[in-house]
């Protein structure tokens, strides 16, 4: 069976976005908050492992994200991919020949890998790997002889391996979920994770042996407790694996040596989450701490257990790795300051490694933490006023989606456009979060949607006692599973919001669950304990179109017509109960997936967003203007 995604949807008249040419009446507001967006951005480059001047890395400097390639040696960059809806994933191999890039249809993530040369341009891509199928990408690593590579459909997962000039061939076959972890240096390796037992949320892993796909050795730890197959160590010979695990209740690091059988775990003495990469010569551990929405970075000694820090700025870190003369080199940013790629050289000296073309971004306001007390622990919340303002503001709860994410002190262009609007912004780190421990991260299972939004109105309460939030003028927001929360929200406590705005939500669960993408079924299953058949009762309850009765406030919702992950078909279902109930709504569609990569539809989905949320109120558009 090819899966599919119903996408397909009839001519529909729902009510649209009225979007302004300008949000702001002062020229200099208009030009700021655009500028955040128009910035060009870069990712943290990836390198060919034997040739590390040759760099890729995505950037959206031509107005969409695609892929550019980086020749260090010459300094020079190219862009590498032209894709109306852009194009999400990039690598390049091992020698530093191929770039290779997922190519799906726009933007629907069903798709397959393809190639073309490192040094020059203008070549068509062509299938990376003869025999692999179309599906959603499951993993990919590259050896020097050896690919291996992973895609799932409705039928389930596969994983396959191509040696040198031999056909692809599977190894690893399941109706459930699995993916590829990793080959070993000398390719006869190769690390699976895999959820055979029912449960993708918590994934145990196996080793195969290359050459015939027998098993080697497997890991499991048992109910609620997942196991993360991060890399072999970067040796000839050396047969260990890096694993994150939670056997105590948070996100740590073991090695495992699965031809000894030896495992060994490590005691890093940090108090949040910890995920780590091997340094070049596996002597030691680059080591990422998360902890109440900030990344710090460690080096962690595997010969004496020594733990030493590593100088960077308060904020977060988004992706770091050692290149093979010791430098680090990780992506930064805060609430305040925009992103930068930056590197931290052995010697101690840390400095911007690329400049993207053009002006930079606007600074933004820093966020300031609370911690609310809520019915399953303390819930932590970030939060900024706009600069200037006393007393109650009009206040965006921005949900998070994930819901495994979860909101840190990172720069957003979405976040100062809102503050600049006139709006303070909240951002709640409810049950389901990751960074807060095992038990914080699984409290929702069983009972999805209903337990975050226990945490939301609890901060949304401490928001208007504190007297930061305008209590008949606080909005709900938030994209995936944030415009989920949204949608449910305004119907399980219609009484708190006076207007929504969901971006790529889930609104008729059942409907959501029949069109999804096969691995966001299982782990639907694994979230609910089943499917729609086996537990009706607990979709009905999770399911924003329950409550369309009780939905009182305005709601903007935007879509993808091509979304795996929220498909068209269950949105409009909603729509449809709205406007039966003739409530007040307006719709944003796009052709693209879960999201857009093209910046110019990011700031129309903002403007749209602004101009509905401060018309619902009654604030005057543009901002600033006496109407």
């Amino acid at each position: 069976m090819i899966c599919r995604v119903v996408t397909e949807s009839p001519q529909r008249n729902d009510p649209t976005v009225d979007v302004p040419e300008a949000l702001f009446a002062d020229a200099a507001a208009e030009t700021r908050w655009r500028g955040r967006f128009t910035a060009a951005r870069i990712s943290v480059p990836d390198w060919a492992r034997d040739a590390p001047a040759r760099s890729v890395y995505s950037s959206n400097a031509s107005g969409t994200w695609e892929v550019y390639a980086w020749d260090r040696d010459a300094d020079s960059h190219r862009q590498v991919t032209d894709r109306p809806q852009g194009t999400r994933g990039a690598t390049v191999s091992v020698d530093g020949t191929d770039i290779w890039w997922f190519d799906d249809t726009d933007g629907d993530e069903f798709g397959t890998w393809v190639r073309e040369p490192f040094a020059v341009g203008g070549e068509k891509a062509e299938q990376a790997v003869s025999g692999a199928e179309r599906g959603y990408p499951a993993g990919l690593d590259l050896g020097p002889t050896t690919t291996a590579i992973g895609w799932s459909t409705d039928d389930g997962s596969t994983l396959a391996v191509a040696v040198g000039d031999a056909a692809l061939r599977t190894v690893y076959e399941h109706t459930e979920d699995a993916g590829i972890g990793g080959l070993s240096r000398d390719e006869t390796l190769l690390a699976i994770s895999h959820s055979e037992h029912g449960d993708s949320r918590h994934p145990a892993i196996r080793v195969l042996r290359v050459h015939d796909g027998s098993a080697v050795a497997d890991l499991y730890d048992g109910e609620g407790k997942g196991l993360d197959p991060i890399e072999f160590a970067p040796v000839e010979g050396d047969t260990r694996l890096l694993v994150g695990h939670e056997r105590r209740g948070r996100d740590e690091l073991l090695l495992w040596d699965p031809v000894a059988g030896v495992e060994t775990e490590l005691a890093i003495d940090l108090p949040g989450d910890l995920s780590a990469g091997f340094y070049p010569d596996a002597s030691a551990l680059l080591v990422a701490h998360t902890r109440a929405g900030r990344t710090s970075l460690h080096r962690y000694d595997l010969t004496t257990g020594e733990l030493s820090d590593l100088p960077t700025a308060r904020g977060s870190v988004g992706g770091a790795d050692v290149r093979p003369d010791g430098s680090i080199e990780y992506g930064w940013s805060s609430a305040e300051q925009p992103s930068s790629v930056r590197v931290l050289r052995p010697d101690g000296t840390d400095e911007v490694l690329l400049t993207p073309p053009g002006d930079r971004p606007a600074p933004s306001v820093r966020l300031d933490d609370a911690w609310v007390p809520g019915p399953g622990g303390d819930v932590h919340a970030l939060y900024a006023r706009p600069e200037g303002t006393t007393g109650p503001v009009p206040t965006l709860f921005m949900i998070h989606g994930g819901p495994q994410a979860a909101d840190e002190d990172r720069y957003s262009a979405v976040r100062a456009v809102w503050l600049d609007a006139g709006f303070a912004v909240v951002h709640v780190n409810y049950r389901g979060s990751s960074g807060y421990g095992s038990a914080w991260r699984d409290a929702i299972e069983g009972r999805p949607g209903t337990t975050e939004l226990e945490d939301v109105v609890v901060v949304h309460a401490w928001a208007v006692e504190s007297g930061l939030a305008d209590p008949d003028a606080c909005v709900l927001e938030g994209w995936s599973w944030g415009g989920y929360l949204t949608l449910l929200g305004l119907g399980v406590q219609p009484e708190r919001w006076a207007v929504g705005c969901a971006g790529v939500p889930v609104a008729d669960y059942v409907a959501a669950y029949e069109d999804e993408m096969e691995p966001l079924r299982a782990f639907d299953r694994s979230l609910f304990g089943g499917s729609p058949g086996d537990v009706p009762e607990r979709y009905r309850t999770a399911s924003p179109l329950t409550y369309l009765d009780a939905v009182s406030a305005p709601v903007l919702v935007l879509a993808g017509e091509n979304d795996p992950r929220c498909p068209i078909r269950q949105i409009d279902n909603y729509l449809d109960g709205l406007a039966e109930r003739g409530k007040e709504y307006a719709m944003v569609r796009y052709d693209a997936g879960h999201g857009s990569l093209v910046v110019a539809e990011t700031l129309r989905h903002t403007a749209a967003e602004i101009a509905f949320v401060r018309r619902a109120l009654g604030m005057p558009l543009p901002i600033g203007s006496k109407g």
